[in-house]
Order: structure tokens, then C-alpha cells, then sequence
């Protein structure tokens, strides 16, 4: 069997977004509500740092907090301790999934590097070409995953 470009062309775009579908699923009470791997929380990245670094940061295997099931990382003490005093104000919305994908009915894993803090929450997305997709509506988008979250995680 052969393909013309047109095929391999049209085929080879298709594949990020079925691969954004595959992974998007429902998050049951038996998954937990917050995105980890291997029980680490959204990528072992410090969430204080977006907020008083504006930027991503890795967190240190030896600074850690449990909440939530998973575990934490941080890069100083002084973030593990905001964290652990108000864990709400810092972990991402939606768990740390992707806001666009639950702005879509479905959950999809997320990257540090796309990121966006609006009024005072930290949202992540798959990528950052997800990520603008996202902020072409920010606040539609909150609004939808802000309805679609307690489906997803119920």
C-alpha cells in the first residue's frame, strides 16, 4: 500500500490531536483529582514558584509534601512551607490537568512550561500550542472548565 504526501501530510497533523484524545479520561475518585506520574504531583514542578518566580521551576526530590495522594516538590523550604500552610491557593486549578482539555469536557496531562496565572490561580495546559488555544478565550474557557470539573472528578 502506498500514500500520496497529501495522505502522509494530513495524517502526520491529525496525530497530536488524536494523541491529545487518547490521553484525555475521565478522572475517577479511584484515580484521584490531581495529575501525577508515579504519585508526583503535575510534573515534580514547584507551583509556589510560578507565583513568586514567574516561572517554572523543578522541585527537589528532598523537598516534598503530601497532599491530596500525591506528593509535592518544591525548590526552596520556604515554598514547601507556603504550600503546606495553604496548599489551595497554590495547587493548580483543575488538578493540575490541562484547563483547555477540561474547558472540553476531558482531562490530558499538562507541561510546565504552559502555564498562566489569571486572578490569582494557576491553570496548565497540555502544551503551548494548546495553551494559546486556550487564552483565545481565557475567560470562556475557565467558565466551561469550571462547569466541567465536578463531572470529570464525580
Amino acid at each position: 500500500m502506498s500514500f500520496t504526501r497529501r495522505q502522509v501530510f494530513l495524517g502526520g497533523a491529525a496525530l497530536p490531536i488524536a494523541a491529545l484524545a487518547i490521553s484525555g479520561h475521565r478522572v475517577g475518585a479511584d484515580e484521584g483529582n490531581i495529575y501525577s506520574e508515579g504519585g508526583v504531583a503535575v510534573d515534580g514542578s514547584d507551583v509556589v514558584a510560578y507565583f513568586t518566580d514567574g516561572a517554572p521551576t523543578k522541585g527537589r526530590a528532598d523537598i516534598t509534601h503530601d497532599w491530596m495522594g500525591v506528593t509535592w516538590r518544591f525548590a526552596s523550604e520556604e515554598n514547601r512551607i507556603a504550600f503546606a500552610a495553604d496548599p489551595v491557593t497554590y495547587a493548580p486549578q483543575y488538578g493540575g490537568f490541562c484547563a483547555y482539555a477540561v474547558s472540553k469536557g476531558y482531562t490530558a496531562s499538562t507541561v510546565p512550561e504552559a502555564w498562566k496565572i489569571v486572578d490569582g490561580k494557576l491553570y496548565l495546559n497540555y502544551s503551548r500550542r494548546i495553551q494559546r488555544k486556550w487564552e483565545r478565550d481565557v475567560a470562556g474557557n475557565i467558565a466551561a472548565g469550571d462547569a466541567n470539573w465536578p463531572t470529570l472528578v464525580g
